[in-house]
């Protein structure tokens, strides 16, 4: 008889329970170990996956501060060839130039030429042209002037006949108006809008007229000085409220200057005769001034210059002495340029220029024999006599030297800083300096 038999359904029972053993061991042990996966992080273990993510950061930071050194590095030496090749540009000199145009042109000895808004004006004793750098006319203006003299403001030109009675007042577009005085003129100045004040003289008096820029009279009367001094100079501020007016006397066996304001604004009106202020200078002759703005004027004396200041009441602000003999003057509304002789037999011409508050900011020796100077449209200095050209800058930088074969009238800046307009005796040509 058979004890303990095991039978086929026995064994597949014994089978399914060794399974379920296992299985339940093997899941104990997973729940162990994430039990205890999670007590670490909670005390601060890292997991795999926060170490790779502080990792990619760390090197994306690295790359973007190496991205913006490449940058910085790139950009200063950008910044270091630029400033090389401006600071090259700025301080080289040009003795010679490429010809992008030339026109011929014919005019007759007795003409002058100007720069009136960046074209050329023409003007002799029978009339005016006015011409773009292609020699096109823009407008034609006849007349017979004995002597005739320019002033321009802005886009207001004026053209009159000194000692003569003819006025003549016209813009880029052309005439505007046309004065005919009583008396002969000795001086005429215009202002920003076209008004124009004229020095006018007669049996030994002066008289001031103001004329709108449709010719309309708007203020005249006689001028007289504090002993009854003789006027020789005027000069009307760029919105005309200003006028000043330089007297000169010598009534007493002594020479003396006096500069009398006026104001034809609200405040003059207060003021007998508009006189809002006067001051006098002994031993001084002030031949000629000039507003350089609306509020600054600059006297030009026969020992240094004098600068006012003030809105309304101009006051004397600085005044620049000359230590030598003056050859030349010549300003603009920025700076004003002054020639003087030095004791240097080679070098016999001292250059200085004043800003409008009256400080140096350039001097300079030259020894050309000149005939003219000038400060271009771009305040760079222009020296020439018949057939040579020096140019400055208003540093003294030494830009550009030429001597020409022809007659050379008149220099114009072009657009750059290397392009410029030579009016010539039978050309004009547009250039660029090499």
């Amino acid at each position: 008889m058979w004890k303990n038999r095991i039978l086929p359904e026995d064994i597949g029972c014994l089978r399914r329970s060794i399974e379920a053993d296992i299985r339940q061991a093997l899941d104990t042990l997973i729940i162990g170990k994430r039990g205890t996966m999670a007590k670490k992080d909670k005390r601060g273990f890292r997991t795999v996956a926060q170490t790779d993510m502080e990792e990619y950061r760390r090197k994306l930071k690295e790359h973007r501060i190496k991205i913006a050194k490449r940058t910085i590095s790139i950009l200063l030496a950008i910044i270091v060839v630029t400033a090389g090749v401006a600071l090259f540009m700025a301080l080289r000199h040009y003795e010679s130039f490429d010809i992008l145009q030339s026109v011929e042109r014919s005019d007759t000895e007795a003409t002058h030429f100007a720069d009136f808004r960046d074209n050329i004006l023409k003007y002799s004793n029978d009339g005016a042209l006015y011409t773009n750098a292609s020699n096109g006319l823009i407008w034609n203006q006849t007349y017979e002037m004995a002597n005739p003299q320019i002033d321009i403001c802005g886009n207001y030109l004026t053209i009159y006949d000194k000692k003569g009675s003819m006025i003549y007042t016209l813009t880029p577009e052309g005439l505007q108006s046309s004065i005919e005085t009583t008396m002969p003129i000795e001086q005429v100045r215009i202002a920003a809008q076209g008004t124009i004040a004229v020095l006018m003289t007669k049996d030994a008096a002066g008289y001031v007229a103001v004329y709108d820029k449709e010719g309309n009279n708007l203020v005249q009367g006689a001028i007289h000085g504090e002993k009854k001094g003789y006027p020789v100079a005027i000069a009307l501020s760029q919105d005309a409220i200003k006028l000043a007016v330089s007297m000169l006397d010598i009534n007493d066996g002594t020479v003396k200057s006096t500069i009398a304001f006026y104001n034809f604004g609200s405040v003059g009106q207060n003021e007998i005769d508009h006189v809002v202020g006067a001051s006098t200078f002994n031993d001084t002759v002030i031949p000629e001034m000039e507003f350089i703005s609306d509020d600054k004027l600059v006297a030009f004396s026969d020992s240094g210059l004098l600068y006012f200041e003030g809105t309304q009441k101009p006051q004397q602000s600085v005044e620049v002495s000359f230590e030598k003999e003056v050859k030349s003057i010549f300003y603009n509304h920025d700076y004003v340029g002054v020639v003087t002789g030095n004791g240097d037999e080679e070098v016999t011409n001292h250059l200085c220029v004043y800003d409008s508050k009256g400080t140096l900011v350039m001097e300079k020796d030259f020894a050309m024999e000149y005939t003219a100077i000038e400060f271009l449209s771009n305040n760079e200095i222009c020296i020439r006599n018949e057939n040579t050209c020096d140019i400055y800058t208003i540093r003294g930088i030494y830009k550009f030297h030429h001597e020409f074969k022809e007659t050379i009238y008149k220099i114009i800046p072009g657009g750059s800083g290397l392009n410029y307009t030579f009016v010539l005796e039978d050309a004009t040509e547009k250039v660029r300096l090499k």
